[in-house]
């Protein structure tokens, strides 16, 4: 039922048996506890958790009010920034930076909401990581040796986290210099290399033949969503990052035209060049295209969550090679060999190299052309990638691509 200020008016303050949570609309709710405290909540998902945030209790904060904030803060959801984040920079000053988590709130919300695509996983890390022990202290008092024992310490759980943490502090600090906040950077000589001994291992993991045929048979027989299950399989055709598909709407493919249009601001290198990519749509693809726009009816995305209308959570298929090698297991008796979605991208890519030159394979990646050849070449080569791309779903069909049509 909505909610009537007569109503809250009538229950605050009423003893009762035990707590209850009543709906309004938007999302917003009330919880009310045994002693008839009535507090204003805001529901909502983030990276496919439910969460809820508390907005006020009344009548301190009217149901006008808290309608108001629970749209402000639906807002600014739906650009990408966690309204808990928000709220807890904005329960203190704008000046109030002096411990390290504050700094790094504010750093976060003016920087990395805006300009970072996997922001709300890189909060995570400091919460899990970070803020525990070390987001108390006086930024300005935590020493090299104090980072450089708490970098060893994570690094002893996640090399990966532990760099990603030393990148981030240090932009930190240098975000806080550049506003007067602080006046120096205490890890700005740290390195992942010299200090803590983490040097990058080039990843080098292609599917074989073999193992392709495999994963296609787990997508069609396991229990993964059909959704899920064509997901991996554009993913694995295209050869594209899986943010790219990810954010896609179903109103970037042209049936028409037979291309599929990535905008700058949903792939890499379109936050430098402004430009978008296009890929072609070939017509054995449009079943499966069309498949996944039945699939999420109702949302203007082609991969939408489970549960509402939203954009596929960047966390969504990060578990899906797990799962098709759990099946492979049982299933088949078979241990293969760890891959990640990323994996299916340096596939799809070994394989285009069969039937094109070097240039159009990297164009069909979306990479950047070298040297002077992107400022000079606009040409989309999409005869040359339809080309491609036909040959290549012949090969992935004789693996067993398209086995089960729904």
């Amino acid at each position: 039922m909505a909610l009537t200020d007569t109503w809250l008016k009538a229950n605050n303050g009423k003893l009762i048996d035990k707590r209850i949570e009543v709906t309004d609309r938007d999302g917003l709710s009330i919880r009310v506890s045994p002693k008839g405290k009535i507090t204003f909540q805001m529901r909502y998902r983030i990276n496919g958790k439910l969460t809820r945030l508390d907005l006020g209790s009344y009548p301190k904060i009217s149901l006008k009010d808290a309608r108001s904030e629970n749209l402000r803060y639906r807002s600014l959801l739906e650009k990408g920034k966690d309204p808990k984040s928000i709220k807890s920079i904005e329960r203190n000053p704008a000046g109030d930076t002096k411990n390290f988590k504050g700094l790094f709130m504010a750093f976060y919300n003016d920087y990395c909401v805006n300009v970072k695509t996997g922001h709300v996983e890189l909060l995570r890390s400091f919460e899990l990581y970070v803020f525990k022990d070390l987001g108390v202290l006086d930024a300005k008092d935590i020493t090299p040796q104090i980072w450089m024992e708490h970098l060893h310490k994570i690094k002893t759980k996640s090399e990966s986290i532990a760099e990603r943490v030393l990148v981030n502090v240090k932009q930190c600090y240098n975000w806080g210099i550049k506003r007067g906040i602080i006046e120096i950077n205490p890890i700005a000589l740290i390195t992942a290399k010299a200090d803590l001994r983490i040097s990058k291992k080039q990843v080098n993991r292609v599917l074989s033949n073999d193992e392709v045929t495999l994963l296609l048979e787990a997508l069609d027989k396991s229990r993964m969503t059909r959704k899920n299950s064509l997901f991996i399989k554009l993913c694995l055709f295209y050869g594209c990052r899986n943010g790219e598909l990810r954010v896609s709407k179903k109103s970037d493919f042209d049936f028409d035209e037979m291309v599929w249009t990535v905008p700058a601001e949903n792939h890499k290198i379109g936050k430098l060049t402004g430009k978008p990519l296009y890929r072609p749509i070939i017509p054995e693809l449009i079943p499966l295209i069309k498949e996944a726009m039945l699939l999420s009816k109702g949302s203007e995305y082609l991969f939408n969550n489970a549960n509402n209308k939203n954009v596929m959570s960047r966390s969504s298929p990060l578990a899906l090679p797990y799962n098709v090698m759990q099946w492979l297991r049982k299933n088949k008796d078979f241990e293969m060999e760890h891959w990640s979605i990323h994996d299916l991208r340096r596939t799809a890519r070994t394989n285009f190299s069969k039937y094109a030159q070097p240039h159009i394979s990297e164009i069909m990646l979306g990479h950047k052309l070298p040297g002077q050849w992107h400022v000079y070449d606009h040409h989309n080569y999409l005869d040359e990638q339809t080309e491609v791309y036909s040959k290549w779903f012949i090969d992935l069909n004789g693996l067993g691509f398209i086995t089960q049509l729904h």
